[in-house]
C-alpha cells in the first residue's frame, strides 16, 4: 500500500486504495449487469450494493455525490459510478467503475444494431419491432409524469415547462438555446423574486450501519489551478482526438467526423437525462442528416431500454445505421463499427472529466442557491422537452404519415389521422396499463409488447 512522499521536488506516490482493487473491480464488473431501468434503477443497484450491503460508503456522502452529478451534463448515473470510484480507489477507481458501468451496454446494443441492419426486414424482427415502438410511447409518457412531480414545485417552473413545450413544437427553437434560455430564466427569477422558484435542500438520511470507510478517509485531492488544468488538457486530449484522427484519415466531410462533432456536442447539452436530447438527437439524425427514420428512432430507444446501462446508449444505434448506410470508401459493417464506437467514445468520455476536473471543488457547490435556482429552471425545462419527445414519437408510431403546417414562425408537424395504426395503438394502451395500473416495471413491459408484437407479425396482422 503506497504512501504520500512529502520530500521536496519528490512526486507524490498514488494514493492508497481504500478496497482491495481487485475486490472493487469485481464489484463493479456486477453492477454493471444489474443497470437495467434508467437512471433511478442504476442509482438504486449502487444504493443496494455500495451503501447498504457493502458499507463501502456512507448515505450522506453517496447523496452528496448524487447531488453533484445532478448538476452535470450527461448520465448522471454513469458519473456517479465514476465519483464513487474515485472516491475509493482514486482515478483509476472512477475510471473502471465508469467504463464498466458503460461496457455490457455498448456490447449488446452493438449486438442488437448489427441484428436489426441483417435482419431488420424479416418478419420475426419487424413483428418484435412493432411490439417495442409503441410500447416506449407509454414508457416516455411516464418519463414526464415522472420528471413533472419532482421538478414543477411552483407555477413558476410550470410556466418554464410549458414555454419549453412551446419553443420545441412550435417554433423549432433548437434544444441547447431552450436549455440555455432555462438556465438563464432561472437565475434571472431567484435573482428578483427567489420565492417564485423553490431550491430545497436535499434531505440526507443515514438511518444504517455506519459504512466501513469513514467519510473523512475517502479519496480527496486539494484543488488547484495546475491539477485543473492538468486534468483539462488530458480530458480534452482523450476526447477529441479520434475526432481528429477519423476527420484527418475519411475528410471532414464524412459521416465519421459528423457524428464526432454532433454526439460530441450533444453529450454537452444532456441535461435532464437522456429523455432530454433525444428530442434534439432525433430532430437533427432523421431531419438534418438522415441517418435514421423517425420509426428507427423509436425502435432504437426500445432496444436501449432492453439493455443494461444508460439510455443515452441510444446514440450508438443512430450511429451505427448511419455509418453503414454512408460507408465512404470503408466496407460498411467496419463503417458501421466505426461510427458505434466513436460515437459511444466522444458521448462518455466527458462525465469523466467533468467528475475528475470537478470533484474536487464540490464542496464549493452545495449550498449554492443561485446554481440550485438555475438547476431547478433546466429541470422543468426538461418536462416540457420530455412531452415534445413524446408527441414526436406519437406522430410517427401510430400514424403512418404525417404532414408540416406552417403560418409564419409557427411549424407544426401534424398526423394524418386517416393513416391510424390499430394495432400500434392498442400496443400503447396496453403498456400504458402495465406500467400506470398493473405497476409493472419497464423491462417487464417491454418482453410482454415485444412478444405480442411477434404474435401478431407471424400472424400477419402487422
Amino acid at each position: 500500500m503506497s504512501t504520500e512522499q512529502d520530500g521536496a521536488g519528490a512526486p507524490a506516490a498514488a494514493p492508497r486504495d481504500l478496497i482491495p482493487f481487485r475486490t472493487a473491480v469485481r464489484a463493479w464488473f456486477a453492477i454493471s449487469w444489474q443497470t437495467f431501468g434508467g437512471p433511478a434503477g442504476q442509482i438504486a443497484v449502487m444504493q443496494r450494493t455500495l451503501v447498504d450491503e457493502k458499507r463501502w460508503i456512507g448515505q450522506g456522502r453517496f447523496l452528496h455525490a448524487l447531488n453533484y452529478c445532478m448538476l452535470l451534463p450527461g448520465p448522471e448515473a454513469q458519473q456517479l459510478a465514476v465519483y464513487t470510484g474515485w472516491l475509493l480507489n482514486g482515478w483509476r477507481g472512477g475510471l473502471v467503475a465508469g467504463s464498466l458501468f458503460v461496457l455490457p451496454g455498448m456490447l449488446a446494443l452493438l449486438l442488437l444494431s448489427a441484428v436489426y441492419v441483417a435482419f431488420g426486414d424479416t418478419t420475426v424482427v419487424a413483428g418484435l419491432f412493432a411490439g417495442l415502438a409503441p410500447a416506449v410511447l407509454a414508457i416516455v409518457v411516464q418519463a414526464v409524469l415522472r420528471v413533472g412531480r419532482r421538478a414543477l414545485t411552483s407555477p413558476a417552473l410550470v410556466v418554464l415547462a410549458v414555454a419549453a413545450f412551446v419553443a420545441l413544437t412550435l417554433f423549432a427553437v433548437p434544444f441547447p438555446l431552450v436549455v440555455l434560455g432555462a438556465g438563464v430564466a432561472g437565475w434571472f427569477v431567484h435573482r428578483f423574486a427567489p420565492s417564485w422558484i423553490a431550491t430545497p435542500t436535499a434531505r440526507i438520511q443515514d438511518d444504517g450501519a455506519a459504512p466501513l470507510i469513514p467519510d473523512d478517509s475517502l479519496h480527496a485531492e486539494r484543488p488547484s489551478g495546475r491539477r485543473a488544468l492538468r486534468v483539462l488538457l488530458l480530458g480534452l486530449l482523450a476526447w477529441s482526438l479520434p475526432v481528429a484522427a477519423v476527420a484527418l484519415l475519411t475528410g471532414v466531410d464524412s459521416v465519421f467526423t459528423q457524428q464526432g462533432l454532433f454526439f460530441s456536442g450533444s453529450a454537452l447539452v444532456t441535461f435532464g437525462g437522456a429523455y432530454a436530447v433525444l428530442a434534439y438527437v432525433a430532430q437533427q439524425a432523421v431531419q438534418t442528416y438522415a441517418w435514421v427514420t423517425p420509426g428507427e428512432m423509436t425502435r432504437g430507444l426500445a432496444l436501449a431500454e432492453t439493455t443494461p446501462g444508460p439510455l443515452i446508449m441510444v446514440v450508438q444505434f443512430v450511429a451505427f445505421l448511419g455509418a453503414y448506410r454512408n460507408p465512404g470508401d470503408l466496407d460498411p459493417w467496419a463503417a458501421a463499427l466505426l461510427g458505434a464506437l466513436l460515437t459511444t467514445w466522444v458521448t462518455f468520455v466527458p462525465s469523466f472529466l467533468f467528475i475528475f476536473l470537478g470533484a474536487p471543488y464540490v464542496e464549493r457547490l452545495r449550498g449554492n442557491r443561485t446554481l440550485s435556482a438555475a438547476l431547478a429552471a433546466i429541470t422543468a425545462a426538461v418536462v416540457g422537452v420530455i412531452a415534445n419527445l413524446a408527441l414526436y414519437f406519437t406522430t410517427h408510431t401510430l400514424f403512418a404519415d404525417s404532414t408540416t403546417w406552417t403560418a409564419g414562425p409557427l411549424s407544426l408537424d401534424v398526423p394524418d389521422l386517416t393513416t391510424l395504426e390499430p394495432v400500434a395503438l392498442g400496443i400503447a394502451v396496453l403498456a400504458a396499463l402495465l406500467l400506470f395500473v398493473v405497476r409493472w416495471s419497464v423491462l417487464r413491459t417491454l418482453g410482454v409488447c415485444a412478444v405480442l408484437g411477434l404474435a401478431l407479425g407471424l400472424a400477419g396482422l402487422v
